[in-house]
């Protein structure tokens, strides 16, 4: 062999083995990223299994209220087919991106079911619901720290997926985009009023 073969044969292992690198290095980020919107997707089936319980417990205290609990079961109804959806295909981002969408619409609709039954003594009096409550918030807490850890693994896949020349890997092998959970409704970006 001649050494301009020898020298053309070691360049092209060379690149392979940089290649490598990089989609391993793709794949690595991208399946952390995947496992934080697992973790998201825990936190979630642990509110939807919760909110029935709060509703029924609510619903004899709450009756003058019934269009917030119907739209908390509507929109129980829609993040838990949405998250499905997303659970099934969780590198299809359409899913995804409705998946945050339909847990933003449940969010609200969880707002404003807890401040109506903060105008109710004697049900927050109730221990069954201080209780549910309890574990509704502590649940609520967990999805924004899975939300936080989630947006902190697709953003570092983003960034890697970007850059020169890993961009040319990931678009050769199909490395598509994260989406990132972000507030859907603009009104909860605005500070609550409070007044004394």
């Amino acid at each position: 062999m001649s050494v301009p073969v020898i020298v053309a044969i070691v360049i092209a292992v060379l690149i392979l083995l940089w290649a490598m690198g990089v989609y391993n290095r793709l794949v690595t980020l991208r399946e952390r990223m995947l496992n934080a919107l697992s973790q998201i997707d825990v936190q979630l089936k642990r509110r939807y299994d919760l909110i029935p319980n709060l509703v029924e417990t609510v619903k004899g205290y709450l009756k003058h209220e019934r269009d917030t609990l119907e739209a908390v079961i509507a929109a129980r109804g829609r993040a838990v087919q949405a998250e499905q959806r997303a659970a099934a295909n969780l590198r299809d981002p359409a899913a995804v991106q409705e998946m945050f969408a339909a847990d933003a619409a449940l969010s609200g609709a969880l707002g404003r079911l807890l401040v109506v039954m903060e105008a109710y003594p004697e049900l927050k009096a109730d221990q069954r619901v201080a209780a549910l409550q309890e574990e509704l918030t502590s649940t609520e807490n967990r999805i924004a720290f899975a939300r936080q850890a989630y947006n902190d693994a697709a953003t570092q896949y983003n960034i890697y997926r970007q850059k020169f020349p890993a961009v040319l890997v990931a678009n050769s092998f199909g490395f598509q985009a994260a989406p990132l959970y972000e507030i859907q409704d603009e009104a909860q970006r605005e500070a609550p009023k409070v007044s004394f």
